[in-house]
């Protein structure tokens, strides 16, 4: 019986593969595909398809299987990789069906027409890359004219030891080795060692007066 995958990609944790997944679920209903098995991934589409989940599905489908994605951007984000993925489907026997584009490839099918769609539509998903590139490279430049400061803040930052300060100001104070104040508050001997000189924690007993 022939298998039936939906892949579906997306670059970052905050993008949401539910819309997508609802679109294969109805695409196969409506064309009687059968059961879909679902393959999801975070990561960018200009990484190697081979050495991503694509890479291990297509490599365990065979002869007649199906391979559904939404788009031909969601499978490959380079002209390249597009031809590379479609000719493997293509010599495996795997069909590709792209939702959006309401296209179908068949193995054996290389007809001049299918060929040209193939080429424009993967123009299209690295012309697309590319402006995405340039408009994020324009917003920052613009955000760093304003004088707005990018990356992470300098300093120090918080640390897990800020909430008992005080006390290890105390135990300090009073003689109690630093290795078992380190024990106390879970941390390491080093890291207690370099809390204690950022913040100029007194060894004095003065301190607690």
């Amino acid at each position: 019986m022939s298998k039936v995958i939906g892949y579906l990609r997306v670059s970052t944790i905050k993008q949401d593969t539910e819309k997508n997944k609802a679109q294969l679920l109805e695409y196969a209903n409506r064309k009687k595909l059968g059961h879909v098995v679902f393959v999801q991934e975070i990561i960018t589409g200009t990484k190697n398809w081979r050495k991503r989940k694509l890479g291990e599905t297509l490599e365990a489908m065979g002869k007649g299987d199906i391979l559904l994605a939404p788009e031909l951007s969601r499978i490959g984000r380079s002209s390249l990789q597009i031809h590379q993925i479609v000719e493997y489907c293509r010599q495996s026997k795997i069909e590709l069906h792209l939702v959006k584009q309401n296209m179908i490839i068949k193995p054996g099918k290389k007809d001049m027409a299918t060929k040209t769609m193939l080429a424009m539509f993967a123009l299209f998903a690295e012309l697309e890359r590319d402006l995405i590139s340039e408009r994020t490279k324009e917003a920052l430049q613009v955000k760093k004219e304003q004088g707005i400061i990018l990356g992470r803040p300098k300093g120090n930052g918080k640390s897990k030891l800020d909430i008992h300060r005080e006390e290890i100001r105390g135990l300090i104070a009073i003689g109690v080795p630093q290795t078992k104040i380190a024990a106390k508050y879970h941390t390491t001997p080093v890291n207690l060692h370099r809390y204690i000189q950022r913040y100029s924690l007194t060894t004095s007993r003065e301190a607690l007066k």
